[in-house]
This record gives structure tokens, sequence and C-alpha cells, in this order.
């Protein structure tokens, strides 16, 4: 079993009033990375000062997308492929779940994967993202539908 961890940390600056509090905060993962978070913009107040930040949706389509990543790139290395890039515009939709709950009820990744020398058949290449979504310890945690929309650059 391994453990992962990150320290989400905010503070207030000014008056605690809903129509003015900061929603910016800092995601700390150790070793000196840091990342701006905050709301996603449409959950924010208008009168709230504007901040950069990554919010917690697009953290979780990029966390899909990222464990997609390091795993195709595994599975592919392992066949003998080689990736040149590999490019995700991965998105993801907020709606309501089976229970009525708000919810990312789906994710779509779109890898555009460009190898060099050998590359694989249209079948290997659907089995490699096959593979690999079967192994995503991401995929693996959570109820979102995860598509898969891959193609060869």
């Amino acid at each position: 079993m391994s453990e992962y961890k990150a320290t989400v940390e905010w503070r207030l600056a000014g008056a605690f009033r809903y129509e003015t509090y900061s929603r910016s905060h800092s995601i700390d993962f150790g070793h000196g990375i840091r990342v701006p978070g905050n709301a996603a913009a449409d959950n924010i107040p208008k009168t709230v000062a504007a901040a950069a930040g990554v919010d917690p949706e697009q953290q979780f389509v990029a966390s899909l997308s990222s464990c997609h990543m390091l795993w195709f790139l595994h599975l592919a290395n392992r066949k003998n492929f080689v990736v040149e890039r590999y490019i995700d515009e991965a998105s993801g939709v907020l709606g309501k779940n089976a229970e009525g709950a708000e919810a990312m009820t789906r994710v779509a990744l779109r890898p555009v994967v460009t190898f060099s020398g050998v590359k694989p058949t249209q079948e290997q290449f659907a089995e490699l993202h096959h593979k690999t979504h079967q192994r995503c310890f991401i995929a693996n945690s959570v109820k979102t539908e995860v598509n898969i929309e891959p193609s060869i650059a």
C-alpha cells in the first residue's frame, strides 16, 4: 500500500463575507512543488477579486488524463513502440449523477500520440489504450464514465 499527500491551504484576507472572500488557495505536493488553486470561475461570485488557480474539477480531469498517459507510455515502451509526443485535450462534464447529486459525470480523454519508427496497428493502438485504462489507478477509483478517444498523429 502506498500513501500520497497534498497540503491544501487557504487563509483569510479581509472580511469573511460570501460576496468577497477569496477562494484562492495553494496546493503543496512537497519537494518544492506548489500550485495555485481556486474555485471554478462559475462558482465564484462576480464580486470576488479575480485570481489565478486550478480548480478541483480541472484537477480531477488532469489526474485521469495524467494517469492514463503514464500507463500508456509504460505499456507502449514495453511493446517497443517509441512515443515521440503525447498530447491529450481532456474534458469533463459536471452534471447530475444517478443519485441526483452534482458530480463529474463524464470525462473524455482524447490522446493524440506521435510515434517514431514502427507504429502500432490500429488494433494494437486500441489494445494499448484498453489495457492502459484497465491499469489506471485513478480511473479504477471513480464512478465517473471515462471515454477514451485516441488517435495517432
